[in-house]
């Protein structure tokens, strides 16, 4: 119902093993299935529907992210109210259900909780989109409670080291942060930056607190930015859509790095039929490449020339 929102992903692979009540998912980290979720940002509401291209309704929504991670939910969200075991509001972990009224008539709706007080729900308004728990003009105040169905470990995941990476050929995401909060014409002036690893007095600081503002970046589940590791084209696409606002179009292109079943296939399809990309040839996106700077230029500049 208000802006919209994505979260960057790191990567994981993972198993799952079912239980009674909680599904323990082993290697499957709290930014998988953040990514999961927010890879779906933008897809049209249709109550009762199912599909992401043609409408989706809220549990329909959450139903399909767990499935993509092997975890069943009931069809509708009383249903799904029915499963795991509930979970008070300030013990709230990423990937638990919230449950709300908004019908006056008990749960109505549900969404996937993603830390910071956010979640992210296929709204009658907006689609798939991120809202806060606590907004005290709606969802504050049709808060109902929340379920854990699957309990997600955090997977260390190698950080890439800057001295691995030459940032006279690759972009940074500071360097990122800084292009986009210049194209987007962001007020940078508030530098008191949510991410630990990025002080007020850090050339990103403005970027980085402007970007987070409209969604574009939250962090890993740590909460860092991390300003000197690099970004991956994969994760930009995720990145660009969100913060340029960018529609599904006709005409996607296929590219075979990037399956249907890959979690960054919807927003590598939404930036290709925005004409945004056309990939690196030979059929390929090149998903798990980092972004160069010459690129990411590209990238930027035609993402400015969408209406």
């Amino acid at each position: 119902m208000k802006k919209k929102k994505w979260l960057l992903p790191i990567f994981a692979s993972f198993m799952i093993f079912s239980g009674i009540g909680i599904n323990e998912t082993e290697a499957a980290s709290p930014s998988h299935l953040t990514s999961t979720a927010l890879s779906y940002i933008g897809a049209p509401y249709k109550y009762g529907g199912t599909s992401i291209t043609s409408g989706i309704d809220c549990s329909a929504y959450t139903q399909l992210v767990f499935s993509k991670l092997g975890i069943h939910l009931d069809r509708t969200s009383k249903d799904q109210y029915q499963q795991g075991t509930k979970v008070a509001k300030n013990n709230l972990e990423t990937g638990d259900l919230v449950f709300f009224n908004t019908s006056g008539r008990g749960i109505s709706h549900v969404g996937i909780y993603i830390g910071s007080g956010k979640f992210v729900s296929a709204t009658t308004s907006g689609g798939v989109a991120i809202d806060h728990i606590n907004d005290p003009y709606y969802w504050g105040k049709r808060y109902v409670g929340a379920k854990r169905v699957a309990n997600f470990s955090n997977v260390e995941v190698a950080s890439v080291k800057a001295a691995a990476v030459d940032f006279n050929v690759y972009a940074s995401r500071g360097e990122v942060a800084l292009q986009l909060a210049e194209s987007l014409g962001l007020d940078t002036s508030d530098t008191n930056s949510p991410f630990p690893d990025v002080k007020a007095s850090s050339e990103y600081a403005g970027a980085t607190v402007a970007l987070n503002k409209i969604g574009a970046f939250v962090g890993d589940e740590e909460g860092k930015f991390n300003p000197a590791s690099p970004i991956t084209r994969g994760e930009l696409a995720q990145v660009l859509i969100v913060a340029f606002n960018m529609k599904a179009q006709e005409n996607v292109e296929q590219f075979i790095d990037v399956p249907t079943t890959h979690w960054a296939y919807n927003s590598v399809s939404i930036l290709s039929s925005n004409k945004v990309t056309i990939g690196i040839g030979d059929g390929l996106y090149g998903v798990k490449d980092h972004v160069r700077l010459d690129h990411l230029g590209l990238f930027v500049e035609r993402a400015e020339t969408i209406e």
